[in-house]
């Protein structure tokens, strides 16, 4: 009887195990790993610096491109900082988007966003759906993301583009990567940090107020 019952028990943790591994019949994709961009040189390889005791911040206004290793994306409702953060040999700093928030057109700060905002907007400009290409003549219109409700017979109105899920994925995995990594790293260390911003910048200060202490970097 003891036997069966952890026989029934052994069963029931390996079909919940299952369930969370898969969903609707696929096989979940593995987490991406968050190691940022690849540190520049120096600090003076980016466009601003600003020192924080021992530490230096370094960053470089991207507007509404989303630099990645494997090739720039974009998004129309965010604004990138590219950000390095440098320190002695050896040196080490808890990292956070949260400490940072930026300053644009003279307004209150705008605190940094998650990179899972971004997904929704994130677009690669290099890529034409293949129902724009089919279209004649070609519409003038920007490309979306799947949630337009406009007629490819109408030549004044963008037509519906749907973009291949997994190619979606892949745009949102590359997003991932580059953002700022988290939590106790050893410098130097660089990422993106996201904004949300749709219109344009006149004025920007970047603003860190952090374990290292605070600082000002004027961008615009």
């Amino acid at each position: 009887m003891r036997s069966s019952t952890f026989l029934r028990t052994a069963i029931l943790a390996f079909g919940t195990f299952l369930a969370g591994f898969c969903v609707n019949g696929q096989q979940k994709s593995p987490p991406v790993e968050n190691t940022g961009l690849p540190p520049r040189a120096s600090p003076a390889d980016y466009q601003y610096q600003a020192k924080v005791g021992t530490i230096t911040i370094a960053a470089e206004f991207a507007d509404h491109s989303v630099p990645t290793p494997e090739g720039p994306l974009s998004t129309e409702d965010f604004v990138v900082v590219e950000t390095g953060i440098f320190g002695a040999p050896g040196a080490r700093l808890t990292l956070s988007p949260a400490d940072f928030s930026l300053r644009i057109n003279g307004k209150k700060p705008t605190p940094s966003s998650q990179y899972l905002l971004i997904l929704k907007s994130l677009k690669d400009p290099t890529w034409e759906a293949p129902e724009l290409a089919k279209a004649e003549p070609k519409s003038k219109g920007g490309l979306t993301n799947g949630n337009s409700s406009s007629d490819i017979s109408n030549p004044s109105l963008p037509p519906i583009v749907h973009v291949p899920i997994e190619l979606q994925r892949s745009w949102n995995k590359r997003a991932e990567k580059a953002s700022l990594p988290e939590g106790d790293r050893a410098l130097p260390q660089a990422g993106l940090l996201f904004f949300q911003h749709s219109g344009k910048t006149k004025s920007l200060e970047l603003l860190y107020d952090g374990p290292a202490g605070k600082a000002k970097l004027t961008l615009q």
